[in-house]
């Protein structure tokens, strides 16, 4: 039976990386498709404590119903931890927890979109929030991108030419898809443009913790004054991502609105998953825990970039981030990195295809390669699977 479905259900098409994430179950297949942290470092053992400490001193309480703006004490300690180490200043007034940070992009194209509004974002970008932002059946205009990140000069043209922008969508650390970072002038004129324009921006950053070398650039919420920036934060990336936790960090005028926008999605985020969170923080030290997974993953970025540099044809080029989890490749103009794929995956390898990361088409001889969750001997031997299709083609 044929229903009429919403309008907006038309614009809606499943994820390419979960689709690929389906291939790639296959235990004989290496697969650097994925942006999942490497589950070995997962604080199992101590979570177990935690978990049995939450249940036996605060059964009744973290089974039940809590409040849509989230659980006090860990709203307290990402305001006094995680936000003051990226340069903010916050009370947890200003903390709302989210099902993981994706949860924040859906809720802000709820909250900013109308059709045909304008969404401003890097060239390329997450598919992840393309795809949240789509359902709300926005234009966007792309911004091109060197290697300090979005070029401030062509954002400014889009925001003086186009007066139905809505936001301004950044990943400024390590950027998913690129790897690429915003450099510091160009944050603080970024918040100034935003400023200018009226136009809000949306930094979502769940790799800024995770620098392998040099000084931690200040978030893009540090130069705001004007509360023209919204904050996506999450623990996925730095601690366990099957808590689903994220936070949101605005003034309180805006944040008022994720806060309504979430009672009718799902009333709150899990009463047991952020106590085990705030607990574990409470007990342990996130921050060495982290230091721990960048010492893991700087390793295994050294590793890839060096097969790379070994393996792969010279008419490749690819990006050398300083943090993060991915490596952006780029072919020769005329090549197509799905098709590729097809051919790839016969050899028992997978990658991301690089089209779908720009959201007006295009751009098909790029691909996106992620280094965290695979072993040594993973990437050693992936990179020269997929260096010999490349160089068959």
């Amino acid at each position: 039976m044929e229903f009429r479905l919403a309008e907006r259900m038309g614009s809606i098409k499943a994820s390419e990386i979960r689709e690929l994430l389906k291939l790639t179950e296959q235990p004989d297949i290496i697969s650097f498709a994925g942006g999942l942290p490497a589950p070995e470092l997962f604080p199992v053992e101590e979570f177990k404590i935690i978990s049995s400490e939450v249940i036996e001193k605060e059964g009744r309480e973290a089974l039940q119903y809590t409040t849509t703006e989230g659980f006090k004490p860990l709203r307290k300690i990402i305001a006094e931890q995680r936000m003051k180490a990226s340069g903010v200043n916050v009370s947890e007034d200003n903390i709302f927890i989210t099902s993981g940070s994706q949860q924040g992009l859906d809720f802000s194209g709820r909250i900013f979109l109308d059709k045909n509004d304008v969404v401003i974002c890097e060239s390329p970008s997450y598919l992840g929030a393309l795809n949240a932002f789509k359902a709300y059946m926005p234009k966007f205009i792309e911004i091109p991108m060197d290697n300090d990140g979005m070029i401030i000069e062509d954002l400014e043209l889009a925001l003086k030419n186009n007066p139905n922008v809505k936001f301004i969508y950044t990943i400024p650390d390590f950027q998913n898809p690129s790897g690429k970072t915003l450099s510091l002038e160009r944050r603080k004129r970024m918040v100034e443009l935003s400023e200018k324009y009226n136009v809000p921006i949306i930094e979502d950053n769940p790799y800024g913790e995770l620098r392998f070398e040099g000084e931690r650039l200040p978030s893009v919420k540090s130069f705001d004054r004007a509360g023209s920036v919204i904050y996506l934060g999450t623990f996925s990336k730095t601690f366990c991502p099957g808590l689903r936790l994220g936070w949101v960090c605005a003034e309180n005028n805006i944040l008022s609105k994720y806060i309504l926008v979430k009672q009718g999605a799902d009333l709150q985020s899990s009463t047991i998953s952020q106590r085990e969170t705030a607990l574990f923080m409470e007990r342990y030290n996130l921050d060495e825990h982290i230091e721990k997974i960048k010492s893991v993953y700087r390793k295994r970025r050294d590793l890839m970039i060096k097969m790379m540099e070994k393996e792969f044809p010279d008419n490749c080029t690819f990006t050398y981030p300083q943090g993060g989890l991915f490596t952006w490749v780029t072919l020769e103009e005329g090549q197509n990195a799905a098709e590729i794929l097809e051919i790839a995956l016969k050899d028992k390898v997978a990658f991301v295809p690089g089209g779908s990361f720009f959201p007006n088409g295009g751009h098909p001889n790029h691909f996106r390669l992620n280094y965290s969750s695979s072993s040594e001997e993973q990437i050693i031997e992936g990179i020269k699977r997929l260096g010999k299709v490349l160089k068959s083609i």
